[in-house]
C-alpha cells in the first residue's frame, strides 16, 4: 500500500467514525482537536486500527501523536 493509499484509508475510516470531513484531516492539522478525540474515542481508534490495519495501538502510542501526519507515520511505520 503507497503512502498516498494509506493516507486515504486512514482518513477514511476516521472521517465515518467519528463524522468529520476528511477535507478537514490536512498532514499537520491536530488530530485530537479536529476530530474532537477524548480518552473514550481513543480506545475507539485502536479498535479501528486494529479491525481495518490487523495491529493493536496501545494508549502510549497516542503521546507522540500531534498532527495526522504523526498518526500517518505511525500506521505505516507499523505496517513495516
Amino acid at each position: 500500500m503507497s503512502r498516498e493509499e494509506l493516507i486515504a484509508k486512514v482518513n477514511q475510516v476516521l472521517s465515518e467514525e467519528f463524522e468529520s470531513p476528511v477535507e478537514n484531516m490536512l498532514p499537520d492539522a491536530p488530530m485530537m482537536e479536529v476530530l474532537d478525540l477524548d480518552s473514550l474515542d481513543i480506545v475507539d481508534v485502536v479498535v479501528l486500527v486494529e479491525k481495518h490495519f490487523g495491529f493493536v495501538l496501545k494508549k502510549e502510542d497516542f503521546r507522540t501523536i500531534k498532527s495526522f501526519s504523526d498518526f500517518y507515520d505511525l500506521v505505516e511505520n507499523r505496517l513495516g
